[in-house]
């Protein structure tokens, strides 16, 4: 077969030659071509993982990470059950167990060459976050460094991950898999006599999911802190998989060139760094402590596989990918090593050059630069691709039997427009699906089983970029003597246009992400400019062998990256809050993805016969999948697999008036996550309280007078569902003291101080009244310095101590107001790892919810005085 045979560029002039078509049943063997190349390709590299080491294969593989131990020691880890902070799991059985693994490590480390120190932390303090200010006490760590004999520098390398959990979880991904494979790490430094020049400070942190205070307490408070240098942070949003780095720096682009020299498995995605830093993902991590309270640049990296058992009970070791341990240790290792031997660590602000660009390609490499290269490479691809485009029309009217040059360059601006309406009716086209769905109560229909949004969203996309220039294919096609495949390039270059001038923009707005497109322009401009090399001389383009050979690997690297952010976001819609778009945000990353190779993919199907008819296919199957959404096949929730989420409080609720009667109530708030809200209103919340009950009651108390746990839950609140039930069981209550009352610098100020015992977490709310000014009080200083509107929220937590919380407040009042009242003052209590006090009729209500729900439950106490 001669190579020709693949070319469908017709040298004959006028004619039907230059309109030949292929079969139309070629178009569903191209289209499933292309899903081969994925599932050929993409998936598996994306799955990939290293063949896992064993404990028996120890002496063939020195220096090397030894996963089947990791596995073994994630066992006994998540055996322990839930780890809250404060409970005795957490601050004794898994202390304890961190301890016995790093005494096993200790007595078998090279001591002739390592000093291994190891420390308990317990911190006490406070600070401001996500609109609450939060004060801790006697919170643990678990702190070991680990330094060279033959090296006295004082410059550390931090290596971070907690070993506390949510709620009902065992936390065996998030984050007891991270935890288990530092403590590998350390085993493999400890007995191996590679250099290592700086120390390693080893932080098993154990107040993460409490707000982040374990690391708080650690960099502003311990002893080691001020000597760590740079950071690897190690957390997770699933169960195990492969590790995504999602942040670098900021601002110190050695570390990702580090990572990217040392890790053998990458997978790194600015893409990822500038969504998460744009609040698309609904977590953070300690990350941001150690960047904002110690300055302190590093690499955040965590897992993302089967985010579906983020924070619940099935976030077992039976759930843990079994490839994760081999996979993250060879990447963490290595990193680890080649970060303590780098010599930036000795002076980090001399390497303070601006931020870093990274992108992995399907993890078989990666490639990272500055911003600044970033720009050139951008500009010069650009610039490139235009001059190609711009040649590649100039040898069309050379053509014989080419229309006139002027009329070839007209119809390429008329195309130019089409594609240009082409991109916004199928970006548009699809955004209007994804609020269709939501409108009509069908969002989420993707949840459990993310082949539906290709139906719902891809086939959209494809439908319209196929369709309206098929139209004018059709159109025109008698009108010019312009070849078919001439035309059809017409529109690849008028897309590659159109995704430059994108890549330019993005460019000089600072936003790194615009390597996303400048990779298919990259390879479109190669394609252009092999076939302009051949048919000057050769005097064939041989179109679409050049064309399709050189799209394979955008074709990878964009359904890579749309397969990843599909893992990791689709799981996370279920969790982003009823007040989300879901539905747009995963239509909004497809059009992202898709709109980069789809322009240079579809229009090849112009060349098979029946193109309308083809491209309605796509329309017909978005149609297709929408009916699907409305029946069982589209229901998104399912048994233990894909839950729907639901906080339930059972809730005791005092209010008490100025007259000192006493008001209370009973009841189930219930708080769900997602934008399904009205599944089980003909079940479970058959007897909730109408909205107007919500309504009334956040007019008369601040934050509406629910038991909130979390500042996102403030937002939330419109949503909350509340059930009067018998009242909770309470292992102990709330014990609010007035120590004093008493003026402060003149007449118009007045201070109180209060003791307060109960529960070791509370949530206190502070809402001064009517011209009445909060000046100051003894927790964090931020939302009076920064003039926060009040309510005023506080979280408090207590681990392992009977001390009370003392606190006070002053208020600056009208002078004509000696008396008062001058605040409303809220205490809630909650008790979130005590089940043995649940009450039976608060397991009943429990055992309403179906089987594809999952609840987050615990019981809690509000009580509120007018002082």
């Amino acid at each position: 077969m001669s190579f020709s045979i693949l070319d469908i560029t017709a040298e004959k002039d006028g004619g039907k030659s230059k309109d030949k078509k292929w079969p139309w049943f070629g178009a569903p063997i191209y289209a499933a071509a292309a899903f081969a190349l994925f599932y050929a390709a993409v998936l598996p590299s994306f799955h990939s993982y290293p063949k896992m080491l064993y404990q028996s294969d120890e002496a063939q593989h020195p220096d090397e990470f030894i996963g089947e131990r990791a596995m073994r020691q994630l066992a006994e880890y998540s055996a322990i059950g839930n780890k809250m902070s404060g409970s005795i799991n957490n601050e004794v059985h898994t202390v304890n167990f961190l301890l016995r693994e790093i005494q096993k490590i200790k007595d078998e480390a090279r001591t002739d060459l390592y000093d291994i120190e190891v420390d308990t932390q317990y911190s006490s303090g406070g600070f401001h976050l996500w609109g609450m200010t939060i004060t801790y006490t006697n919170l643990s760590n678990v702190v070991v460094k680990i330094s060279q004999k033959s090296s006295n520098n004082d410059n550390y390398l931090l290596v971070n991950s907690h070993y506390d959990s949510e709620v009902q979880t065992p936390a065996a991904g998030d984050d007891g898999v991270m935890v288990v494979v530092m403590l590998e790490t350390l085993r493999v430094i400890s007995r191996s006599e590679k250099p290592l020049i700086h120390p390693v400070v080893f932080l098993f942190n154990g107040a993460e999911e409490a707000c982040m205070l374990g690391s708080h307490g650690f960099i502003t408070q311990h002893k080691w802190a001020k000597n760590c240098k740079a950071l690897v942070n190690l957390d997770s949003t699933g169960a195990g998989g492969r590790e995504v780095l999602f942040q670098t720096g900021p601002n110190h682009p050695w570390l990702a060139k580090y990572y990217q020299a040392s890790v053998p498995h990458p997978y790194a995605q600015t893409l990822a760094e500038e969504l998460f830093q744009n609040n698309f993902i609904p977590s953070d991590t300690d990350f941001r402590i150690f960047r904002d309270y110690g300055g302190v640049p590093g690499l955040d990296m965590a897992s993302v596989m089967n985010g579906y058992v983020y924070h619940t009970e099935f976030d077992n070791f039976r759930n843990v990918e079994r490839g994760t341990y081999q996979s993250t240790g060879e990447n963490v290792l290595p990193l680890v090593w080649a970060l303590a031997n780098a010599p930036e660590l000795d002076d980090t602000a001399a390497h303070e050059k601006g931020h870093t660009v990274f992108f992995d390609f399907l993890g078989w490499f990666m490639l990272t630069y500055t911003t600044s290269v970033s720009l050139a490479i951008n500009v010069v691809v650009s610039v490139v691709a235009f001059v190609c485009i711009g040649t590649s029309i100039y040898i069309m009217t050379l053509d014989n039997g080419a229309d006139a040059a002027k009329a070839v360059f007209m119809r390429f601006g008329i195309i130019f427009l089409v594609q240009a309406g082409t991109l916004l009716v199928a970006c548009g086209l699809t955004l209007l699906v994804a609020v269709f769905m939501q409108g009509v109560g069908l969002a989420e229909s993707w949840y459990s089983g993310k082949w539906m949004s290709f139906g719902l969203y891809f086939c959209t996309l494809f439908f319209v970029f196929g369709l309206l220039p098929a139209l004018y294919i059709g159109f025109t096609k008698r009108k010019t003597n312009m070849k078919l495949d001439q035309t059809i390039a017409c529109f690849m270059h008028a897309q590659c246009i159109l995704l430059a001038l994108l890549c330019i923009i993005m460019t000089s707005m600072g936003i790194r992400s615009s390597y996303f497109p400048m990779v298919g322009i990259f390879f479109y401009a190669i394609s252009v400019l092999v076939q302009i090399i051949l048919k000057l001389t050769l005097k064939k383009s041989y179109f679409v062998t050049v064309h399709l050979l050189c799209q394979i690997l955008p074709f990878f690297f964009y359904t890579y990256i749309c397969y990843a952010t599909l893992v990791t976001f689709v799981p996370m819609e279920g969790r982003d809050g009823p007040e989300s778009s879901p539905d747009i945000m995963v239509s909004v990353f497809v059009i992202a993805t898709a709109i980069n190779y789809a322009g240079f993919v579809i229009p090849i199907m112009h060349k098979f016969r029946k193109p309308k008819i083809i491209f309605s296919s796509f329309g017909v199957m978005t149609i297709v999948f929408i009916i699907l959404a409305a029946t069982s096949a589209g229901f998104p929730f399912v048994k233990e697999v894909a839950p729907q989420r639901y906080y339930v409080l059972h809730t005791q609720r005092t209010f008490h008036s100025l007259d000192g009667v006493a008001k209370q109530d009973s009841g189930y708030y219930i708080q769900p996550v997602d934008t399904r809200l009205h599944e089980l209103d003909d079940t479970t919340f058959k007897n909730a309280e109408p909205a107007s009950w919500t309504a009334a009651t956040c007019a008369a108390e601040p934050f509406c007078g629910l038991p909130l746990y979390s500042g996102r839950w403030i937002d939330w609140k419109d949503s909350a569902r509340w059930i009067y039930s018998t009242p909770p069981v309470f292992p102990m209550s709330i014990n609010l003291t007035q120590l004093s009352k008493q003026s402060v610098g003149g007449n118009n100020k007045v201070r109180y101080e209060y003791n307060l015992r109960a529960s070791d977490r509370v949530m206190l709310y502070i809402d001064p009244l009517d011209k009445v000014r909060v000046t100051d009080w003894s927790f964090d200083q931020t939302p009076l310095e920064e003039q926060h509107t009040p309510p005023y929220l506080i979280y408090a937590i207590y681990s392992f101590t009977e001390e009370p919380l003392n606190f006070w407040v002053e208020l600056e009042h009208e002078e004509s107001n000696t008396e008062g009242p001058y605040l409303k003052l809220v205490v809630t209590q909650h008790f979130q790892y005590h089940p043995e006090h649940y009450t039976e009729d608060y397991k009943q209500f429990l055992a309403t919810f179906p089987d594809w729900t999952y609840t987050t439950d615990w019981f809690s106490a509000l009580e509120s005085w007018i002082v």
